[in-house]
This record gives structure tokens, sequence and C-alpha cells, in this order.
């Protein structure tokens, strides 16, 4: 039975706070960078210069979201660079070359691009088309984009970054109990499959994705190698138990009423924006800055509440994986490992939970699985 390293606690803690402060630096970074562009008049300048060569409402608004994004990727790739390489060496916790990195931040900027420029024109469109009600509309398009992206996403999208096999005949016997175990929760799967996490990092996971005919078990091959099956197991009995409670709908239901709150209030604040910026209506690619604003301070007012919400969820999962395995002392080794090998704070404060936390801290969940014993 592994126990909690206290000299990689300390280093966790450490990690964390690291973590926590290049979070805030970079929202302050990014609300700075938009609020800039409002006030000192950049952004209506750029509008009325582009107008100049684009008589085209869709070419208008993508040649001021490329400028825009474009200026803010590059101001931002110090900070993402010390976050995303840098740090994780720091802490031995990726095997991740330089050249690899850079070929990652090149697919995620064309990923990125691609779809964020897609997202942009369909806002445009909704306001320039919509009137007063273009948050309704905005919240009916972003739900059906995230169906669609959650459904996609294991067969588009993340093969992009990993490699999946399914598992050799090795581990055949682990195979047929997630299997068995998807089958005991009524998840229709794909198949398991194994990702090449090792190509970037020493950290551990696992996972569900996917929904309806892309549904597939995901096992790192980082967790392959270094836990028992028992403790995979009720690793991923967990992430059947979001699908025994229909977390994926409640999640998604969730998300868009908070979203459609979020999209009114803008709506609202909108208004004013228009007219302290010297803007032409809502529909103004010169707004953008204006909307990136309000939406960002939105989400770090409901961040709290969405993580909460997600924390009841998860705490759900894990009673079902304790009661579907009956394998206590397994889901502690596992999640007593994963604090070790992943650097994972053990016992953060209060308040750094109720503010980041959308899972519960993993002595919390150490914990339960230890008194379930013991029950």
């Amino acid at each position: 039975m592994p126990k909690i390293d206290q000299d990689r606690q300390k280093q966790a803690k450490k990690y964390a706070r690291i973590k926590r402060r290049l979070w805030v630096l970079d929202e302050g970074i990014s609300l700075v960078y938009a609020l800039l562009w409002l006030t000192l008049g950049w952004s209506t300048g750029l509008r009325t210069w582009l107008s100049g060569y684009f008589n085209n409402e869709w070419l208008l608004v993508a040649a001021f979201a490329a400028i825009f994004g474009g200026a803010y990727f590059l101001i931002d790739l110090p900070l993402s660079y010390y976050a995303g390489f840098v740090l994780p060496h720091r802490f031995d916790l990726s095997n991740q070359s330089l050249k690899d990195w850079l070929t990652d931040m090149a697919k995620n900027l064309a990923l990125g691009s691609i779809l964020g420029l897609f997202m942009i024109e369909v806002v445009y469109l909704i306001l320039r088309t919509s009137g007063d009600a273009w948050w309704i509309w905005m919240t009916g398009a972003m739900l059906v984009f995230t169906v669609l992206l959650t459904n996609l996403s294991p067969i588009l999208i993340m093969p992009i970054f990993n490699k999946f096999t399914p598992l050799s005949e090795e581990h055949a016997d682990l195979e047929e109990r997630l299997i068995q175990l998807a089958e005991k929760a009524g998840a229709k799967v794909k198949g398991v499959y194994k990702m090449d996490m090792s190509r970037r990092s020493k950290q551990a996971n696992a996972f569900l994705t996917g929904i309806g005919n892309t549904r597939r078990i995901v096992l790192g091959d980082t967790m392959i190698e270094e836990f028992s099956n028992d403790e995979i197991e009720t690793v991923l009995a967990h992430e059947l138990g979001h699908h025994v409670h229909n977390d994926i709908p409640w999640m998604i239901g969730f998300g868009t009423i908070l979203t459609a709150l979020g999209f009114y209030l803008v709506s609202l604040a909108m208004n004013w924006a228009v007219n302290t910026f010297g803007l032409t209506g809502v529909a103004d690619p010169a707004g953008l800055p204006a909307l990136m604003i309000l939406l960002s301070l939105y989400q770090l007012i409901i961040m709290p509440i969405d993580n909460a919400f997600s924390r009841w969820r998860e705490r759900m999962a894990d009673d079902y994986a304790l009661e579907a395995t009956k394998k206590p002392e397994a889901f502690s080794s596992a999640f007593t490992r994963l604090a070790n090998q992943n650097l994972g704070e053990v016992d953060p404060e209060s308040w750094v939970v109720f503010l980041f936390y959308s899972h519960p801290p993993l002595n919390k969940r150490i914990e339960k699985a230890d008194n379930w014993s013991s029950a």
C-alpha cells in the first residue's frame, strides 16, 4: 500500500502556488490587453483602417480577429512557454523536448485559429441578424458546438496530439475487466485504448471520452506501467460513475444555464460599452475586446459556482466507484499513487478548493475510501 510522499508534497504545494500565480498573471494580462485596445482607441482605429480594405463583413471580422488575437498570442507566448515547458521540467513532470513542445504549440495554434475563427464568425453573424435577442441564439449555438465537440473530439482532435492504440494481448485481462465494468454501468464503449502520455509527461491519467458512437476508454501508458489492475479498475469505475449519473447531460445542461445567464448580462453591459467606446453597435468588430472582457469577468465570478457543482458530481462518481468495485483499498492506493506521481496537492487550503478545484481534494477522496474500508 503506497503512502503519501511528504517530500513530494512539499514540491506539490510549491508547484500549485506557482501555477495559481501564473493563472492570475495570465488573466490579468488578457484583461489589461483588451482594456487598452478599448480605452486607447486601437480597436475602433483598426476597424476603421480595415474597413478601407474589406467591404465584406465576414472578411472584416476575420481580419480584425486575426490581428487582435495574433498580437495577444505573441504577448502571451513567453508566459505560455514558462508555464507549459519550463515549469513542468523544473518539477520533473515532463519528458517533452523543446522541439515537441513547439510542434504542439503550432498544432494548438492552427486548431485554435480554425475553431476560434469559426466561432467568432458565428458570434458576429448572430449579433448582426438577431437584434436584442442575440444572447438566446448565442446560447443555442454554444450548446450545439459543445455537443458536437464532445462527440467528435476523440476521433478528430485528440489523435492530432496523441497516438491511440488498442491494448495489447499483454493487457487482455485488464481490458476484459474494464469492458465488463462498462457493461455493468450500462455504458457502450468502442474499446479500450492506450494513449502515449509518456511521450510528453510523467503524470498518469485515464478517462472515458466521447458520446454515443465515439465513446471509448482511454488509459495513459504511464498509468498502465505504474498502477495495478485493481487500481486502474477503481479509477475507471469513477469515470463510469459519471455515465451512470448522466453527468455529461447534467454538466452540459448546467453549463447552458450559466451560459444563457452570462450572455444575457453581457448583452446588457454591451449596450453601455457601445456608448462608452464609440462602437457602431454590438455587431461592430471593434467591440470584440469588450466582449472578451465581459465574458472573462463573468467566468471569474461564476467559477466557484461551476466548480462546486462539479465537485458534487465528482463525489457521486467516487461513491459509485467504491460501490461498484468493492475495492476501497485499491481506490485509496490509486489516488495516493496519483498524488505522488502527478505531484498533486493532497490537502489544499479551503479557499483554494472553493475557488479553483473542480474535484474534491485528494485527502478527502482517500479518506472516503479508508472510511469505506472500515465501515
